[in-house]
């Protein structure tokens, strides 16, 4: 019988052992601040604090009528002082449609601070917060880096820190404060429409970049113009429902969300996340954002989180208008504020206050309620400095700094995953006749993805100027004479694919650029995985030609390419690489880099066939097993790379001993490289059924052809648990295997 070690629950023994330790004392400014509120709060009528929990759009604001607001975007000055003057809105969101100039931004903030600050009796600024998710993507001229699933291919957290702090400048330079960045939900359903939102489906992984985004975002000191508050959504289990579509239904046991789940959050929330924005769907039959044991029992009292929690677009009003649960508004808005809701993305009425007044009058819902949505507010807008300088004060000079366009080209090439490349078909000789073919060669549109410059990314008029295509690319790389460019189809329509054949009997080698389109959200929801069939008969008939064929695929999620693989000499998957990604593509595929990326999902071989990497040993029965067209972690580079050696610092550990994995990594090969050195553990023998592998540590290490290097990782025991048969965590002692490339060593824990 297996002794259990609970890990959670363990601070009462721990206090016996070493003996009584005093709270860490509360930092001085953070006292300071506090005294502030609880004055400001004091101060404060209801009205007051109900407008404070309330955020609209800008679209409430402007000239014209809530989504249907006209170019050029002008602030209305009625509508302005009814929203901020009368019912003291606390909050502003999102642009009206598309992309503005720096100046425009600057004007719009310092109009709404002014109005704000000096017309509105308490004086109180407005937070205001855009979803800034890949680079400031609603700013003109702002640098665009890699999606979050992008990001994950480069297996580099200080990488994305890097990416953030660039965010975050270009953000405080547009007056905004605040973005609703990063998204930490899992990635584990490669059907859902915003997997590309995500760091993909390892816990471990997208734990690390998650953090280092919150890291790069917020610094040390809100109050620095550089810096902003984050946002982690959307809490919790929005991820993964059972159809694979958007905001429907999802089915998580407790167990499998305290493991799968929560974890992304709470190394966020470990790493001084500000704020959390909360899912829109139902789970297990309760929509999360009325659901107190979610939004207050786990967030606040197990997790620890103290920040402000804010609803996503409308959803309080979808408690009655989809759920079901509520029979009105205001009856939403008690659910939803009384389970933890402290702000409310309303986001084009006013209604919100008022109703919300009334409930507080009426008693059902408790002013002390109120008093602690308002403190967190108000405690972020002090941290953020608004209060002193509601507009920034610094000369933002490094606007447009040409580091910043190289920091998201190498981020591109970073995230590019060589997932296929027999007989050596890639790098392309630069003299080679190239046709470029495929819907996606041709656009910035599918590089980018959605929130890029519009909603879903999907405006040609307004894409980065200056920023070339996979096409352009190319041509520029190896001279337009060299290049023969036919579309062959649209996304799921042919257009010229009999021309495409001809093309290509001229040519030395065709570069297919297939699968999607941007999208996000609902209007990414798919009936199939499968690459549509118009670009499966592309592939086919280009295939008679005998002409080695390389496929770019650019896609936010897998489509399914296992009817079509064969054909393939190469595949390049280009995981929306950003506006950079033209360029990096066409590097990769003529050698100017050596591609590094590695696949943070599971690339399925079929849509009925979607496992995980790290899956149950059940998973593997019967005749399909595990059989994916492209696993978790898979990359190949221009050269070849070899561990050897691995080894641990002892044979046996208890519960408190460092587990020190040592392994070799050699370039073998014959040019230079960079290759990601991951370290699996699994438990042979568990009280919970184990995962056949998990991901507990990775190192990217560059080595000259020939050299190597000697790693050391750190495991330590307690990153071993699961969540046990009593819904907590807990290790127990026994065998575990730790896995580095084809080797494996045993260990025991006691």
């Amino acid at each position: 019988m297996r002794r259990i070690l609970f890990l959670l629950g363990f601070l009462a023994a721990l206090t016996l052992l070493v003996g009584w330790t005093p709270e860490p004392a509360i930092p001085s400014e953070d006292q300071e601040i506090a005294k502030k509120v609880k004055e400001l709060l004091a101060k404060m009528d209801l009205m007051d604090k109900v407008g404070e929990m309330t955020q609209v759009t800008l679209d409430v604001i402007s000239v014209g009528e809530p989504y249907n607001v006209p170019d050029p975007h002008r602030l209305d000055s009625a509508k302005l002082r009814e929203a901020l003057v009368k019912y003291r809105v606390g909050s502003v969101l999102n642009c009206s449609g598309h992309e503005y100039s720096l100046e425009h931004w600057r004007e719009i903030i310092t109009t709404i601070q002014r109005i704000a600050t000096t017309e509105k009796e308490s004086g109180i600024p407005v937070l205001y917060g855009i979803d800034a998710i890949h680079g400031v993507n609603y700013t003109e001229g702002a640098n665009l880096h890699p999606q979050q699933i992008g990001l994950a291919a480069t297996f580099d957290p200080n990488l994305a820190k890097q990416l953030a702090q660039m965010t975050a400048y270009q953000c405080r330079a547009s007056y905004i404060p605040w973005t609703f960045a990063p998204v930490l939900d899992i990635g584990r359903d490669a059907r859902w429409p915003r997997l590309w939102e995500t760091f993909g489906e390892d816990v471990f992984l997208a734990s690390r970049m998650g953090e280092a985004f919150v890291q790069g975002f917020e610094g040390d000191d809100l109050k620095d113009e550089t810096q902003v508050a984050s946002c982690m959504k959307h809490f919790l289990g929005y991820s993964t429902t059972l159809r694979g579509k958007d905001r429907t239904q999802a089915w998580i046991p407790e167990r499998q969300l305290r493991e799968y789940f929560v974890p992304t959050f709470q190394a966020a929330v470990d790493a001084g996340a500000s704020t959390i924005m909360i899912c829109s769907g139902e789970m297990n039959g309760i929509p999360v954002h009325a659901n107190k044991a979610i939004l207050t029992d786990l967030l606040r009292k197990d997790m620890g989180f103290e920040g402000l929690a804010v609803s996503d677009w409308a959803d309080i009003h979808y408690l009655y208008q989809r759920h079901g649960v509520a029979k009105d508004y205001k009856d939403a808005i008690r659910m939803a504020v009384n389970a933890g809701i402290d702000m409310s993305m309303t986001p084009v009425d006013i209604e919100f206050p008022k109703l919300l007044k009334e409930l507080v009058e009426e008693g059902k819902v408790p002013m002390s309620r109120i008093d602690e949505a308002v403190t967190r507010i108000l405690t972020l807008k002090f941290r953020l400095g608004l209060f002193e300088n509601p507009t920034p004060k610094m000369e933002y000079t490094d606007w447009g700094a040409e580091e910043w366009s190289n920091l998201c080209l190498n981020a591109a090439r970073d995230a590019l995953v060589l997932a296929k490349n027999n007989d050596k078909v890639l790098p392309l000789k630069k003299t080679s006749r190239v046709l470029v073919t495929g819907p996606t060669a041709n656009s910035l549109i599918p590089l980018n993805g959605g929130w890029t410059h519009n909603w879903q990314g999907d405006d040609a008029s307004r894409q980065t100027k200056g920023k070339k295509n996979i096409l352009q690319a190319i041509q520029a790389e190896i001279g337009e004479g060299n290049v023969k460019y036919v579309q062959g189809t649209s996304i799921n329509d042919e257009v010229n694919i009999k021309a495409a054949v001809k093309a290509a009997k001229k040519s030395d080698v065709i570069v297919l650029c297939l699968g999607e389109m941007s999208y996000t959200e609902t209007p990414g929801d798919r009936p199939s995985m499968n690459l549509p069939l118009a670009q499966q008969r592309l592939v086919k008939a280009l295939a008679k030609t005998g002409k080695p064929m390389v496929a770019v695929m650019t896609e936010g999620r897998p489509r399914i390419i296992s009817m079509i693989e064969e054909e393939l000499d190469g595949i390049v998957i280009a995981l929306l690489p950003g506006d950079e990604g033209g360029i990096a593509i066409s590097d990769l595929l003529f050698g100017n880099i050596n591609p590094s990326g590695k696949l943070p999902i599971t690339y399925p071989r079929s849509s009925n066939d979607l496992i995980v990497y790290d899956h149950k040993g059940t998973d593997r029965v019967g005749p399909l097993g595990f059989s994916p067209q492209f696993e978790f972690g898979h990359g190949l580079s221009y050269t070849t790379f070899e561990t050897s050696g691995l080894k641990l610092n002892a044979k046996s550990y208890r519960k408190n001993d460092p587990i020190e994995v040592s392994v070799k990594v050699k370039n073998t090969g014959k040019v230079a490289g960079e290759e990601v050195v991951m370290v699996y553990v699994r438990d042979k023998v568990a009280s919970i059924t184990p995962p056949v592998k998990r991901l507990r540590a990775f190192d990217k290490v560059l080595l000259m052809a020939g050299e190597s290097k000697d790693l050391t990782f750190t495991i330590l025991p307690s990153e071993l648990s699961f969540i046990g048969v009593e819904n907590e965590w807990t290790l127990e002692e026994g065998m575990f295997e730790v896995m580095v490339g084809e080797e494996k060593v045993e260990f025991e824990l006691k």
